[in-house]
């Protein structure tokens, strides 16, 4: 199945869905260095983005978040893609500078779970 979205950062990445409804705040919500989910708040507590398609709503917090967001492609922590209900600023410009593939405004649902492909480029995504 392919559902078409927007794009906001280029590139493909292939991964396990990792799916939260609560939007996430990089700068003290996730560690830089592991990937791990460290906000207590969240729902996401102890799980690892790493190599995952994160998807949330949308981002949260401080602007050094894009920042975090660089620190984990840097050290091989960062998600494989994101996609968002509605991709804001923070969000846009970490995944950017960190090479992330992005894409919000889904014309469809995503399964609960299973691997899933983000064409940053196109703006799509695609899951058996």
């Amino acid at each position: 199945m392919l559902l078409q979205g927007r794009s906001i950062a280029k590139g493909t990445g292939t991964g396990p869905l990792l799916i939260t409804d609560t939007p996430i705040s990089f700068l003290g919500g996730v560690d830089p260095k592991t990937g791990i989910v460290i906000d207590e708040s969240h729902p996401l507590l102890g799980k690892s983005i790493t190599g995952k398609v994160l998807v949330f709503p949308y981002g949260k917090g401080s602007t050094v978040g894009s920042y975090v967001l660089y620190a984990l492609a840097k050290n091989h922590a960062a998600p494989a893609a994101i996609i968002n209900t509605e991709c804001e600023t923070i969000i846009a410009t970490g995944a950017i500078i960190a090479e992330i593939p992005t894409i919000d405004r889904l014309n469809g649902v995503l399964p609960t779970d299973g691997v899933v492909t983000v064409d940053g480029t196109s703006g799509t995504v695609s899951f058996a």
